[in-house]
């Protein structure tokens, strides 16, 4: 007697990546990390314990609560103006996340588009898209960064639009390279046969295969457009005082360095741990998305 064995139904793709995902320790790290940061820039006014403006030099430079004369008042001490530094710190959070999610979207919006114009038509095309990026890439970006910022001023809206147009180089050169590698595949000359667009053929076909290339990009422009903008701010370049930005914390703290080290480790440990957290996502990300990797 024989029984009909009934095969089992393949898993879906969205399940393998949500398995793939929750089995890669340095992503579920490098999430947890970002949402935890995520929440406390949202939730800044309710969490944060005092105004982060507000100056009381009869408290300056209080120790955190870990340090002898630690007051439970102020979790992490107070500046040279007497401000809260934890507040200062929760709110700088906010400016760090903004600038690099803007950042990364308006030089992925570049990047990406020219990427894809040079990958799919090639010829001229490409040859515009290559001495565009070759014209980027003989361009310092940090250094045009400065000198822009320095003649036209410091704000929040400068910083976003100077970093966005000058981290878009890395973006255009993978997605070329990615998009030149899929153009000539079976699947894109169907389409063609069939009569899709150009367009329709991009973002339809070629898009979805290259998509792990692009996560991988965007986490690395966010990172560095972090790292960018704390930078500026530490030169006096970038957000301007009293806004709350990690890097303007360091540069008022650095007088302070041997006296209240803290003022200087606290942020920037906030800017490495935000940092790292970034990378392992997109390093996650890549793991979980690549096509190599798929069943």
């Amino acid at each position: 007697m024989s029984l009909d064995a009934t095969p089992l139904s393949e898993p879906s793709q969205t399940g393998l990546r949500l398995r793939r995902a929750l089995g890669h320790g340095g992503f579920m790290v490098g999430a947890v990390i970002l949402i935890l940061a995520g929440l406390v820039a949202l939730l800044a006014p309710l969490i944060a314990p005092h105004d982060p403006f507000a100056q009381n030099l009869g408290l300056r430079l209080l120790a955190p609560i870990w340090s002898e004369g630690g007051s439970a008042e102020h979790l992490l001490g107070t500046d040279h103006l007497g401000r809260d530094y934890l507040s200062r710190l929760i709110y700088g959070t906010q400016v760090s996340l903004v600038v690099g999610l803007s950042t990364m979207l308006i030089s992925g919006v570049i990047g990406i588009t020219l990427g894809f114009i040079g990958g799919y038509f090639g010829g001229r095309a490409d040859n515009v898209v290559m001495y565009i990026i070759n014209s980027r890439l003989s361009m310092p970006g940090l250094l045009v960064a400065l000198a822009v910022i320095a003649l036209v001023g410091g704000s929040f809206l400068t910083i976003v639009l100077v970093l966005g147009f000058l981290f878009w180089d890395r973006y255009a050169v993978v997605v070329r390279t990615a998009t030149q590698q899929v153009r000539d595949s079976d699947f894109v000359a169907s389409a063609r046969v069939a009569g899709a667009s150009p367009f329709w053929i991009i973002w339809n076909e070629i898009r979805p295969n290259v998509m792990h290339h692009i996560l991988v990009v965007a986490t690395l422009e966010m990172a560095l457009a972090v790292l960018a903008e704390a930078s500026l701010s530490f030169l006096g370049l970038g957000i301007r005082a009293p806004t709350p930005s990690w890097g303007l914390m360091i540069a008022e703290a650095r007088n302070f360095l041997f006296m209240k080290p803290y003022l200087v480790w606290i942020p920037g440990m906030a800017i490495f741990v935000l940092v790292l957290a970034i990378n392992l996502l997109g390093d996650g990300l890549r793991d979980i998305t690549a096509p190599e990797g798929r069943r």
